[in-house]
């Protein structure tokens, strides 16, 4: 058995379970640079029975699969990858497995870019490094409209902790039903009104065909200049060229971003070079606690398929 564990930029994966446990002869193989391209990706994979994908960071489409034909398991961290075209595994005899997560950790990384953007935290941080003290006044959370695209078990928790803080907090996603909203801790209005009024927009939507693009320019013109977006979830969820004018033109007062249209962002992309971003790698999943069951669960995942009993199958069999 050939195992190929990919993406594993922090080099974790080894510490984070125990591979020894793989079946007697297996090799495995773990990759820290991400793979560029599907002729570099089917080259480095080809050969491989197993493969453990992290999340979305790699895709696996149709085109790509048919070039991996040793490829039997397929396991991605966490129980839903729009990257990996299931269809095609299982028109392939793929099997595709996935695993558990911990808790909700891009809704507490929506606080830490929130709280960044209101505070001034990284320019204060800078500032003060330099000798400097005070260079400018921050806000106050309490009492601000925060707009929450997406009220499913992210939306909510950051809705709940909104209201904790003292904010109004409304929501809309395409289904959100009155009933809904105010059960996660919001108000429900329409997709407008959350933009036009919210001091800030923060994203929690499942990119799929019905919500690409959701936020374009003319969601961003409906904002306020003084609004913030902030997005965790999806960069596909908002036109990314419409975001860069909004920010250059200071049309909203600035953006709280952790996912991008390319990933890892590319050194001098637009988004590094403004001053009203504050941006991180997409760490939203990326602890230690998720990694370590990630990557436990990923290891039962190839002990039970390779027995001919696989657990948490996706959509394959």
């Amino acid at each position: 058995m050939n195992v190929a564990v990919l993406d594993d930029y922090l080099d974790v994966a080894r510490a984070c379970a125990d591979w020894s446990r793989l079946p007697a002869g297996a090799m495995l193989q773990v990759f820290r640079e991400p793979l560029v391209g599907e002729d570099v990706r089917a080259r480095a994979l080809a050969g491989f029975d197993v493969i453990v994908a992290m999340r979305e960071r790699t895709a696996f489409p149709a085109s790509l699969l048919e070039r991996l034909p040793d490829l039997r398991l397929l396991v991605t961290t966490g129980m839903r990858n729009a990257s990996i075209d299931l269809e095609a595994c299982r028109r392939r005899g793929v099997t595709v497995c996935g695993t558990g997560a911990v808790g909700a950790p891009a809704a507490e990384l929506t606080w830490a870019l929130l709280l960044a953007l209101l505070k001034r935290v990284p320019e204060s941080d800078r500032a003060l490094r330099e000798g400097a003290w005070q260079t400018g006044l921050t806000q106050t959370v309490e009492g601000k409209r925060l707009g929450v695209v997406g009220l499913g078990k992210l939306g909510t928790q950051v809705a709940r902790v909104g209201r904790a803080f003292g904010m109004e907090v409304v929501a809309w996603s395409p289904r959100l039903t009155a009933e809904r909203a105010e059960a996660g801790g919001a108000r429900l209005v329409d997709k407008h009104t959350l933009f036009s009024t919210s001091d800030v927009v923060t994203l929690h939507l499942v990119l799929g065909d019905g919500t690409r693009g959701v936020v374009g320019d003319a969601e961003l013109r409906a904002m306020k200049r003084s609004a913030y977006l902030v997005n965790t979830s999806r960069a596909g969820l908002v036109d990314e060229a419409a975001l860069l004018s909004a920010l250059r033109e200071e049309r909203i007062a600035g953006a709280g971003l952790d996912v991008f249209s390319v990933e890892p962002l590319p050194r001098g992309h637009p988004l590094t070079t403004l001053p009203n971003t504050v941006l991180t790698p997409h760490l939203g999943y990326a602890t230690r606690e998720n990694f370590d069951v990630f990557y436990r669960d990923a290891l039962e995942d190839i002990l039970a398929w390779s027995t001919g009993q696989p657990i948490r199958a996706l959509g394959t069999r």
